[in-house]
């Protein structure tokens, strides 16, 4: 049995009219995948299938949450998904994917693996960059970034940082209780 032969869609033996079927995404699917940036996952995905006339429309709705690593601190970090992706299939002479409404695939397959359908989807609706709000990043991690950033002359945007970070550090300093002082009698 192969990884991903639970998202094999039995397209041949379906009969006309609407079906639907659930799949669960885990840390283990994006292992499989060889995603190094998702960490972790907790994604639900139903795919309801209405096959008329030959063509079996398929329609994906992913929601749930996916755990990659902070750009700025490398902490994990817990991002919401919600996504729809909708696509026909029909059978044809040969594969042909030309088409983002259309996929024809060969009369000999009776499946079709939606793995990798699922997976540019939730990839797709990651953003591309991974930051944590204002506030929230690791505070040693974001002390070393500032210690060690380059400087550039030209940087509009340095000085600004520089005054971001140092709001956030006094923030952290501002809400850690203080800590038991050590007194000799």
């Amino acid at each position: 049995m192969g990884k991903f032969s639970q998202f094999k869609l039995p397209l041949r033996s379906l009969a006309e009219g609407k079906h639907t079927f659930e799949y669960h995404l885990d840390r283990q699917f994006f292992e499989n995948m060889e995603s190094p940036d998702v960490r972790d996952a907790d994604v639900n995905v139903t795919l309801t299938v209405d096959y008329h006339n030959d063509v079996y429309a398929l329609s994906f709705v992913m929601k749930g949450t996916v755990v990659v690593p902070c750009d700025r601190c490398l902490d994990d970090l817990t991002l919401d998904i919600d996504a729809t992706y909708a696509i026909n299939v029909k059978y044809g002479e040969e594969y042909r994917d030309d088409s983002d409404e259309l996929l024809e695939i060969p009369y000999g397959d009776t499946t079709l693996n939606v793995a990798y359908m699922i997976y540019d989807t939730v990839s797709l609706a990651i953003p591309i960059k991974h930051v944590h709000p204002l506030g929230k990043c690791n505070r040693a991690m974001s002390s070393l970034l500032k210690k060690h950033r380059a400087r550039t002359s030209d940087d509009p945007d340095a000085e600004l940082e520089d005054e971001l970070i140092d709001e956030m550090d006094s923030m952290d300093q501002d809400t850690t209780p203080d800590a038991p002082q050590d007194t000799e009698e």
